[in-house]
């Protein structure tokens, strides 16, 4: 399929069904890190398990309402980029990330995001890109931030996840938003 260079030894890769021992491997490896705001992964505990769940966002992908993409470090899957809720009618969608500990702190997140926003932006007509994390998850919403998304405002105790009512927080860039900032970025790259 296709493989686009993050830089670093990192790429961007479709995340597919084919995938299931590699994507359980590293459930495993990252599954309390994971864990910690989202269920993610809580149900793929076996090969049959994770094949399903690819399958799932590959029926996505198919009927275009959503798609996962792995991130992939020195040739190991260590995370991934997805949409969901992606409506081409309606100009909306969701994007959301996950990722195991080894993999933190490189950026591999946020410049994954910035391939998927432009896709989405630039050749499905996407106008609202919607970031959705618990308030405690800073690692997440800096990546919101490090996005030029706006904070939306907070669903209160809105998320009942392990045994605590976690507030929520929705972030948001809009399609002019995006490219303003995109022709700033190359402006100061010059």
């Amino acid at each position: 399929m296709y493989a686009i260079s993050l830089g670093d030894d990192a790429e961007l890769r479709p995340l597919e069904p084919w995938h299931a021992g590699e994507f359980l491997a590293h459930l495993e490896r990252g599954r309390e890190f994971i864990e910690q705001y989202i269920p993610f992964g809580t149900t793929e505990t076996d090969l049959p398990s994770a094949r399903a769940k690819l399958q799932r966002y590959a029926d996505m992908r198919a009927a275009d309402t959503g798609s996962l993409h792995g991130l992939w470090l020195e040739g190991t899957l260590v995370g991934g980029v997805l949409f969901l809720n992606f409506d081409a009618a309606t100009g909306n969608c969701e994007v959301g990330c996950w990722l195991e500990p080894a993999a933190t702190g490189r950026g591999l997140v946020t410049r994954a995001m910035r391939v998927l926003i432009d896709w989405a932006v630039e050749q499905r007509g996407v106008h609202r890109v919607e970031w959705v994390a618990a308030s405690l998850n800073q690692p997440s919403l800096n990546v919101a931030r490090r996005l030029g998304m706006t904070r939306d405002g907070v669903r209160r105790e809105a998320h009942p996840y392990g045994g605590v009512r976690h507030d929520l927080e929705v972030w948001s860039v809009l399609a002019p938003e995006w490219r303003a900032a995109r022709v700033r970025a190359a402006h100061n790259d010059h």
